[in-house]
């Protein structure tokens, strides 16, 4: 059986990155109708992967990218216990790698590597109606906590 790693995202990795944004993009498109349309992109790619206080994480199997998630280091509001937390963004598991304990393996890493630098707490936004991710996330150890709400007006 193929063994699964996770590693640091290198530049070379960005047509698959690019590529992987995209589905981001179309997962969460049925939940958000304020997604502009196509073309859109979410991250700058290059500063998820140069930044200092960023962790781009990639998953492969044999040399192939599978997955990817950051973790990023954020001022925590000013009332909460931890100063700091590692927000999770750009998870992404490729759909014929998905149930496999891909997005918990890419959890694990940004969870050690936010260890490495004393945060103690991450943080990630899932669309409510994304029922596979929150019960992923959940799988992982997230607990649900806020409802983001919002209207047109």
């Amino acid at each position: 059986m193929p063994q699964l790693l996770t590693r640091k995202a290198a530049l070379s990795d960005l047509p698959t990155l690019l590529r992987f944004e995209q589905g981001v993009i179309t997962a969460e498109r049925p939940f958000d109708s304020d997604i502009k349309p196509d073309p859109v992109h979410y991250y700058d790619i290059e500063e998820l992967i140069n930044a200092s206080h960023i962790e781009l994480v990639v998953a492969e199997v044999d040399g192939e990218l599978i997955g990817c998630g950051y973790a990023r280091i954020e001022k925590s509001r000013h009332f909460l216990r931890h100063p700091l937390h590692a927000y999770l963004g750009f998870m992404y598991v490729d759909p014929a790698h998905r149930g496999k304990g891909v997005n918990k393996k890419i959890i694990e890493a940004l969870k050690q590597w936010a260890l490495s630098r004393n945060i103690k707490e991450l943080r990630l936004d899932v669309y409510e109606g994304n029922l596979p991710a929150v019960q992923a996330y959940e799988k992982a150890g997230f607990s649900k906590q806020l409802i983001n709400m919002r209207m047109d007006i």
